[in-house]
């Protein structure tokens, strides 16, 4: 983006596009946009997600939290590890 500037913003950086967006509102230069098309690839997600107890989620919210990671690392390490033994006969 060092060549180009946004046409509204005249800022010549992502972080100073978003600055000048946080202070101003789209509604104020409505007629300064233009209609544009675009094509969106969406991709199967990568994630799974899995029903699970309450009670148990909570648990694993506090022993993240403990072991200072969040929450999907550790479940993701955890059940990783108890594959690994199963799969090594442990």
């Amino acid at each position: 983006m060092s060549e180009n500037r946004s046409s509204i913003s005249n800022a010549s950086s992502y972080a100073e596009i978003g600055e000048f967006w946080d202070r101003h509102d789209l509604g104020d230069f409505e007629q300064q946009t233009y209609p544009v098309e675009f094509d969106l690839r969406v991709q199967s997600p990568s994630k799974v997600y899995v029903p699970l107890d309450r009670d148990m989620a909570e648990l694993l919210r506090n022993a993240a939290a403990s072991h200072g990671v969040s929450t999907e690392t550790l479940l993701n390490d955890w059940l990783k590890e108890k594959i690994e033994q199963k799969s090594l006969g442990k």
